[in-house]
């Protein structure tokens, strides 16, 4: 996508080449090296794409006005030869997702040395909408289906699909170069970067739909991808606080599912099992920013999840607290639901019910499933069961759907 500057182009060309590989492997064997077939394949494809556009534009110039020159700019000379072969010449695999070199996307010594990292940055251009950015990185960095980042961001998937569509549309429209900022240029991209870093490190946390509960690779890569920030913005103290947070919340990941994948909640996990080197590097990098005036958003959630990998008894009350001036600084449905629980787990159900009313979270199973808990620890097992009825029917993955079935059957 680097060199082509057109997201497009580059997805439907990977997608013709997956569909080449399904028809030519079975006939004529898996080759030595998949992943640079696959790209070789779509790089070819892409480059027809743009010489027929280009084609089309010369000999249609009423009605088009202006070829795609953007897209070609990028492309070196030899890219349109008219042997396919020819077109293919270089390291295909480093073409269309793979930034080419350092210098041409990190200015002269390449500022950013990491190949996705270079591209996160890339993705932030300013003429772009902050959400825009982000759901692009999601679904072009990270890889994820525009139904998970639908529900990353508590939206229908044809809403995200359109704000996707819209946003490739504009970077090919108005020429949007897909190039990394310098590192002067670097802070004031951070927050988006960051943003979809923890958006990643969610989805591996706790995924949104499927057989398992945790997708361990998708978490250890963005916390690599913390770490890189923060080796390019020393000091930086939101990156410090998203790491801790991310640290705290990955070390307990061998204790939160049994060895059958079913979910394990947090007074039952078997803390022998948590990763107490991890918890100990995310409480060093709380500790650098004990001096931090104000805590941000992300110094408050790693302060929350810093009390959950904590010593037993979790400190209910003063999760809460965090909650509390966590959803005044950032009000989200979500921030008011763990709100809620922190409430309920501190002894007080009734007062935690309450704290949901009127409270919408767009196809999330997470709100029913809050108030079923709820209204049965309240000893209102009809209203419960209905609760637990409709997180049933909105839930999608595997182990929280047989938990919340077992839940359902004990009332």
């Amino acid at each position: 996508m680097t060199r082509l500057r057109r997201f497009d182009v580059a997805e439907d060309s990977l997608q013709d080449a997956f569909v080449a590989a399904a028809r030519v492997w079975p006939a004529r064997g898996v080759p030595q090296r998949p992943a640079a077939w696959l790209w070789t394949t779509a790089y070819r494809r892409a480059l027809d794409h743009l010489r027929q556009e280009q084609t089309a534009a010369r000999r249609l110039p009423l009605l088009i006005a202006d070829p795609p020159a953007a897209a070609f700019a990028a492309l070196p000379a030899e890219a349109f030869a008219d042997s396919p072969g020819e077109a293919c010449a270089g390291p295909p695999a480093a073409a269309l997702l793979v930034p080419p070199g350092a210098a041409e996307l990190g200015g002269e010594d390449g500022d950013v040395p990491d190949e996705r990292l270079r591209l996160l940055f890339a993705c932030c251009h300013p003429a772009l909408r902050a959400d825009a950015r982000a759901a692009l990185m999601l679904r072009f960095v990270a890889g994820l289906t525009t139904a998970e980042i639908a529900r990353l961001f508590l939206v229908s998937e044809p809403t995200m699909a359109a704000r996707l569509t819209r946003a490739k549309a504009k970077m090919a429209v108005a020429g949007i170069p897909l190039r990394a900022p310098t590192a002067a240029d670097l802070p004031a991209r951070l927050d988006v970067v960051l943003k979809v870093i923890y958006l990643i490190f969610t989805e591996g946390y706790r995924a949104t739909a499927g057989p398992d509960l945790l997708r361990p690779r998708l978490a250890d890569e963005a916390i690599r991808l913390g770490y890189l920030v923060g080796e390019l913005l020393p000091g930086e103290s939101r990156t410090l606080a998203l790491l801790a947070l991310m640290l705290f919340q990955h070390a307990r990941r061998d204790a939160r599912v049994a060895p059958d994948g079913a979910l394990i909640l947090l007074p039952d996990q078997d803390r022998s099992r948590w990763h107490h080197d991890e918890i100990a590097r995310g409480a060093s990098l709380l500790g650098l920013l004990e001096a931090t005036p104000m805590p941000g958003e992300y110094h408050l959630q790693a302060l929350i999840a810093a009390e959950h990998a904590g010593p037993a008894p979790t400190d209910w009350p003063r999760i809460a607290h965090l909650y509390a001036e966590l959803e005044r600084r950032l009000p989200s449905p979500m921030i008011r639901l763990n709100r809620a629980v922190a409430i309920a787990e501190a002894g007080s159900p009734e007062a935690a019910l309450s704290l949901l009313d009127g409270l919408t979270v767009r196809d999330s199973h997470l709100l029913p499933a809050v108030r079923a808990e709820l209204l049965t620890r309240l000893d209102r097992p009809a209203e419960a069961a209905v609760a637990f009825d409709e997180a049933l029917a909105l839930v999608r993955t595997d182990p929280e759907r047989e938990h919340l079935r077992r839940r359902r059957d004990a009332l």
